[in-house]
């Protein structure tokens, strides 16, 4: 039994439209790998500061399902991926799947992030990056303070200067999703970014999501008064399928600083995403996710039109290929956004922190 089918539409659309465009080899810069078994239930008040939609594609994903996924998705490619958990909603709560995932990085030589929490010190963080080998942090918006409303949350509610401090003088990673219903334009979260940068200027930050900016209104003027005075910044452009914004941090970034990433398993999603009143919607196959009145991000289509849907890691893609097209980048160009920024920014990394 298949993990997930792969139909006909689907397997069209890959041979006749990504199959070429791709590299042989990618590195998927942005997955969660977790197990259902080591999950605790997600409190109430961190529930209302997240969306529900990708809780209903996976109860979790193994480091073997990951892999099938992208066997059974990218069958003649040679695809490896930076990992981290998913569902920490305490210190104690991430303990088991963190370990779970410096498991997999061993077992199958990818990298991973430890997936932090702000109330752990500094020297605490360290020694679990080392422990596991890890080669950086990851954490949430959610973790900050139950007491701060969530569109007033901010980047360093939930990374803390002592932890970033810390990162700094490692050289690591921090996979940074931003918070505020402003997105990438939100001014505090550019100005915090600038700070960010500023004080700790060895962090090697990854903007995921291009910043979240998942439709044309949430770009705003990021690049071109804020961004461009950071440009070692580096940007993933995840579960993104705005062909505006991935042209936009393109074009201002340069093909250098962008990455691809999934967010698997998310991204196994059958979803068509369109823009609609300054926000965006996953138009899914009736019936296939619960009810769709769960999630205003949610919209169920005909029996029909889902048998056009494809899986929302090929709309990703077809989207950078648009904007790849329109900004007249390379076979190289791409081959730099699909693997060789990843595999630099990793090796980068695990030179500064284990001297290898």
């Amino acid at each position: 039994m298949p993990l997930f089918e792969v139909t006909e539409n689907d397997k069209r659309i890959y041979e006749k439209e990504l199959k070429d465009f791709l590299p042989d080899k990618i590195l998927d810069v942005h997955t969660h790998v977790w197990l259902d078994k080591y999950t605790e239930p997600l409190p109430e008040d961190e529930e209302l500061r997240m969306v529900l939609w990708p809780k209903l594609v996976a109860k979790d994903n193994s480091l073997e399902d990951l892999q099938e996924t992208y066997r059974l998705l990218f069958p003649d490619k040679d695809v490896s991926a930076l990992m981290f958990t998913s569902e920490v909603h305490s210190i104690e709560s991430g303990v088991k799947n963190n370990e779970y995932v410096s498991e997999c990085s061993k077992r199958s030589g990818w990298p991973a992030l430890y997936y932090s929490h702000p109330k752990q010190s500094a020297d605490e963080v360290e020694q679990k990056i080392r422990e596991g080998g890890f080669l950086g942090i990851k954490s949430y918006l959610s973790l900050s303070p139950s007491y701060i409303p969530e569109p007033e949350i901010r980047i360093f509610d939930f990374f803390p200067k002592e932890q970033l401090k810390r990162m700094d003088e490692m050289g690591a990673i921090v996979m940074l999703h931003i918070p505020r219903n402003g997105r990438l334009k939100d001014p505090v979260n550019l100005n915090q970014i600038l700070e960010l940068k500023a004080e700790f200027p060895h962090v090697r930050v990854i903007i995921a999501h291009v910043g979240r900016a998942y439709v044309k209104e949430d770009v705003g003027n990021a690049f071109t008064e804020y961004l461009y005075k950071v440009p070692d910044l580096m940007y993933d452009f995840t579960a993104n399928c705005c062909e505006y914004a991935i042209t936009e941090v393109i074009r201002h970034a340069g093909p250098k600083h962008v990455m691809y990433g999934t967010d698997m398993p998310i991204l196994r999603m059958r979803t068509h995403r369109i823009e609609e009143n300054g926000t965006y919607i996953n138009l899914v196959p009736p019936g296939l996710y619960g009810d769709p009145k769960q999630d205003r991000h949610l919209r169920e289509v005909s029996k029909e039109e889902a048998e056009k849907i494809t899986f929302f890691v090929y709309e990703e893609l077809l989207a950078f290929k648009r904007a790849c097209k329109t900004l007249n980048c390379s076979k190289e160009d791409v081959e730099d956004m699909m693997y060789n920024n990843a595999k630099n920014l990793i090796d980068g990394a695990k030179a500064d922190i284990y001297g290898e």
